[in-house]
């Protein structure tokens, strides 16, 4: 046993001081990135932006709208092969395919001649800690050398380090802050975000890997605080949820007439028995996830363009032009409290 005794921080443990700046408009951040990466030869430009590989978030439909802003999405892992070559080739780019050890390799080669056009490839396990992950990540890189490859997710340097010299270009940081996980109630496992970015983007960025945080935003300010921590890219689950575009069912309750969807982890009881409750036993297996309703958004790319402002006005705080450069110009403030919340 041991105890490490240094604090760590998670988004709302911290604000990010204002800074003298020469911008005057939202309009003159670039929010766009180009990214050469440690393993693949591929080039991607776009806002380093991700829809989160859930099945209520990183929907075809969600790509469609995210990709006209050159943003990222990871799709779930349940499309068929049959959805995926439906796929429109103009917004293949912006798309990760994602798989997981369970279901091997066999989507990747059913796609054929389709997989081509997909740069990115997300290797998605709960428990990015063990040494099977590793060896399936160096079999994805032998067998794709040339892909684009995420694969996560961890929460120290040690494991980021580890995946990324397993072939990895991207590793996902984060276990347990999403808005629909509970792995840190269940078991008592994780580290806060904001400090997990900062020491795994550190360890990464050393040997020429990237990073992106995934999970604990619950607004603009912690996509940008995100960014400030070293993040090469930030996944988006439950902010990004509840739209059109990837809601199965839309709820209307009679007496008030407010409309919800249904939002859960890919962890919790609803998504095992959704997708695995047929071909194994799910009876040893904690549910590490939850399923809540939340308010109906409408159309996605509303609340897109509303996240990427956000982001946008930290720049124009803290006078960094280009996304690239709000670390650069970030200092953090450690805080007791955030929000004015007299209204809430």
């Amino acid at each position: 046993m041991h105890i490490e005794n240094e604090i760590k921080y998670d988004f709302s443990d911290v604000l990010i001081k204002p800074k003298r700046s020469y911008y005057t408009s939202r309009k003159e951040v670039d929010l766009e990135r180009k990214f050469s990466f440690k393993w693949s030869s591929l080039v991607w430009k776009g806002i380093p932006v991700a829809a989160s590989n859930m099945d209520t978030v990183g929907t075809i439909g969600a790509a469609k709208v995210l990709s006209r802003h050159n943003t990222l999405t990871c799709l779930h892992k349940f499309h068929s092969v049959e959805e995926l070559r439906e796929i429109p080739t103009g917004i293949r780019k912006n798309v990760a395919i994602t798989i997981g050890i369970a279901e091997g390799l066999n989507i990747l080669y059913e796609l054929g001649d389709h997989l081509k056009q997909f740069k990115f490839i997300c290797i998605d396990v709960a428990n990015g800690y063990t040494e099977q992950f590793s060896d399936f990540i160096k079999q994805v890189r032998d067998e794709f050398e040339e892909k684009i490859i995420i694969a996560g997710n961890v929460c120290t340097p040690e494991m980021t380090e580890q995946l990324i010299l397993s072939g990895a270009d991207i590793v996902k940081v984060g276990i347990g802050g999403g808005s629909a996980c509970i792995t840190r109630n269940v078991a008592g496992v994780g580290i806060p975000q904001l400090s997990a970015v900062i020491d795994c983007s550190d360890a990464a960025h050393g040997i020429g890997g990237m990073v992106m945080s995934d999970g604990g935003c619950t607004c603009s300010g912690d996509i940008s605080k995100a960014f400030g921590a070293n993040a090469d890219f930030v996944m988006l689950g439950g902010l990004l949820a509840g739209h059109d575009e990837n809601s199965e069912k839309i709820t209307v309750d009679e007496e008030t007439g407010e409309k919800s969807v249904k939002f859960y982890g890919m962890a919790s009881s609803t998504a095992l028995e959704k997708y695995y409750s047929d071909n194994m036993k799910i009876d040893y297996k904690a549910s590490e996830g939850k399923l809540v309703n939340i308010t109906y958004k409408g159309s996605l790319e509303d609340t897109l363009l509303d996240l990427l402002g956000g982001v946008r006005s930290t720049c124009t705080y803290i006078g960094a032009k280009k996304i690239k450069d709000i670390s650069k110009c970030t200092t953090f403030v450690c805080v007791n409290n955030q929000l004015n919340n007299y209204f809430n």
